[in-house]
This record gives structure tokens, sequence and C-alpha cells, in this order.
């Protein structure tokens, strides 16, 4: 769950790492309001969960009241990149000597937390590390031995932080790696992490994603949960209780496992194609669950072919063909299918497919995945 700015810099307060003060309108009045009381001058700065605000005259500088009633007035109601702004973050602004980057994710490979910094910050770390791979430390640490302050010093060292920071940021990745794993979360990021004039290290940004799957510990997270930005395909699939991401793509993919739906995805790249989202029905490939996964996909207008990719483990096949079968009648699809069926009965489950009676326009098996993942892509062109 992707918080707002907003929402990432209220989370990193509560373990202790200085952000800037200021508070959140959802109208113009209440901007002036939360100007007031942070203390001019301030930074009226959309709310959207989205790179780029900057460019798109999302973050202005304001000096007085009419200035914040100017900026907060265009601000909202602004689209940025489609995304539109609900609700704007006013803060105290904050005078800058230097900005850095700093991050704690998952290295999901390495099954360790992975720390990434550097001394070039305040722009897109993907632009730093195309443009010079060595500005950015990558530091592995293990989830049982935590972050000691002297490996976050040294980190501070080997990234070149300037001498006169080294102590401030250092401490920063302490009570980020604090934040991060006390906190549940799947990223933690400070971008830019800024040097005051003043000495002090401080977080003038905050992009922060929680792991749905600690809520059980977590029952405040349900204030966060009110203010997620879904779109309509997506509150679809929530209401289905189906694990969705949706994309803007053409091809439309269901597949039986988050691993097999992720391969899914980079086979359909691979063959010239570009996926129109992430879905996983787990081992529930039967009719309910393949129903609602195409009216799912159905929704989406941008869809012009759909990418089944089964591989029948406990699934069997021919339940899977079943359920298929079943699905296709219950919904009136706009885009053909193209099924990959492997694994456990898949020979009774393909011959359950042919003999079913659907036009070989609406529905059409190819033996293994990369000859589907090109067929599906051929029929979205």
């Amino acid at each position: 769950m992707d918080l707002f700015e907003y929402q990432g810099k209220q989370y990193f307060a509560k373990f202790n790492i200085p952000v800037s003060a200021g508070g959140v309108a959802v109208t113009v009045d209440e901007a002036v309001r939360e100007a007031e009381a942070a203390k001019y001058p301030v930074v009226v700065k959309a709310q959207v969960q989205v790179g780029g605000r900057g460019k798109a005259g999302g973050i202005k500088l304001a000096n007085n009241a009419d200035e914040v009633r100017l900026h907060a007035g265009n601000i909202l109601g602004m689209d940025i990149k489609g995304h539109v702004v609900k609700r704007v973050w006013i803060e105290h602004a904050s005078d800058i000597a230097e900005e850095y980057y700093a991050s704690f994710t998952l290295d999901r490979a390495a099954k360790q937390h992975l720390l990434m910094l550097s001394a070039q910050g305040g722009v897109e770390i993907e632009e730093v590390a195309a443009k010079d791979p060595t500005a950015i430390i990558k530091l592995h640490i293990n989830p049982i031995e935590g972050l000691s302050p002297a490996t976050a010093r040294q980190a501070t060292i080997d990234a070149k932080i300037p001498a006169k920071a080294v102590d401030g940021v250092s401490d920063m990745l302490v009570k980020l790696y604090e934040c991060f794993t006390k906190g549940d979360c799947d990223l933690a990021e400070i971008n830019p992490l800024i040097l005051k004039p003043t000495g002090e290290v401080h977080a003038l940004d905050a992009k922060v994603s929680l792991d749905v799957n600690a809520s059980f510990r977590h029952p405040e997270w349900e204030e966060y949960a009110a203010t997620e930005e879904l779109d309509d395909r997506e509150k679809l699939a929530r209401e289905k209780n189906l694990q969705y991401i949706g994309l803007d793509g053409t091809v439309g993919i269901i597949a039986n496992g988050a691993g097999l739906a992720m391969s899914t995805l980079d086979v359909v790249n691979q063959v010239g194609g570009s996926a129109a989202n992430f879905l996983d029905i787990g081992g529930g490939a039967n009719a309910e669950m393949m129903t609602a996964a195409l009216e799912v996909i159905n929704s989406d207008a941008k869809v012009r072919s759909i990418f089944i990719n089964i591989f029948g483990g406990i699934t069997r096949g021919e339940e899977v063909a079943k359920g298929i079968v079943e699905a296709v009648k219950r919904v009136a699809l706009r885009a053909p299918i193209v099924i990959r069926l492997d694994g456990t009965n898949a020979e009774e489950g393909r011959k359950i497919l042919a003999e079913a009676g659907i036009p070989e326009s609406q529905l059409t098996s190819r033996p293994t995945m990369i000859e589907a993942a090109r067929a599906a892509v051929e029929m979205a062109k």
C-alpha cells in the first residue's frame, strides 16, 4: 500500500525522523490556514502517487496568503500523469545546502534488506544510476543482525557524503531502517535527504510503501486505506478478492501463481507486446474465479487480447478447462483469448477446450508459453 507524501512524513515522524512542519488541505481556505500554522514561506505540494510533480507545476513556493490561494487553486484539480490532485500538502519551506538520496527496500533474490545511498539527490535515482552507477552504493543488511550505527557511518563515508553531513546522515539511516523494519515497510525512501545551511539533516520528501501482509499488526493503517487511490479496474478486482495490478498495455494477463504471472508479463514484453495488468488467481482456477478474473480484464477498454497462462499442479488441467469454458459463457468478452495450459492433466484440459464448441476467433490454445504470448501479442495489434 503506497502512502501519499504527507502520510509518509507523518509515518517518518513516528520514528523521530525530522520532517517539515505542515498540514494537508483539500480546499484553498484550508491551504491558507495550514500555511499560517506552518509559518511563511511555505511550499504548496500536490499529493499524487506519481513522480514529476515539480515539472508539471505541482510544487510551488508561497510567501504569503495570496500566493497560497493562487497556487493551491491552480494545483487542486490538476491532472498529473493521469492522477487528479485532490489534496495539497503545505509545509514550511526549508533552506537547502546539499541534497542526498537514501532508501531501504527488500532484495528478494538475496533475501536481505537493501540500503541504497547516494550523495546525489533531488532527481530520479534511475537517472543517477544511468549517468554514473558508481554514484550509488548498495549495501545488503542481514535482517537478523540489523543496521548498526557503525555500519551506517561506514556506508555514509563509502557513498562520499561530505564530512560535515556524515554524522547526521548516519543517524538518519539508523532511524530510517527502524521505520522500514518496525514499521513493516516494503519501501522507505527519502529523496531528497537534505543538509540545511545550519548543519541539520532533514527529510524533505517521503516515499513509503507498506507491506499489506502486516496489516493485522497495524489497525491504524485503516486510515491510509481510506485515502488509497484505485482505478476502476483495481476497485473491481478488490471487490472480487483478486490479486490485480493495472498496467497500461493491451494484452490482458491471467495466471495462477505470482511467479508465473510475473514471467508471463516478461514473455509478453519479450515478444514485442505490452501487458495490461498483473493478475494472479492462485490455485483457484475454477469457474467462479475465472469468471471474476475475466470480468475485471473485460472492464479494461485498452485490452485487445487475453492471455491465460495456467500451469496445473494441485489444480488439475481438466478442472481449469471446465472453469474457463463456463466463464466464457458467463462473460460477454470484447477480446479474444489465447490459453496455454500445462501441468497436471493438461492433455485432458486441452481436449475439453477443443470440444467445447467455442469459436477459435474467441478462444485458441497454444502448447507453450512463448507461442501463446506471440499469438496474444499478434491479436492485440
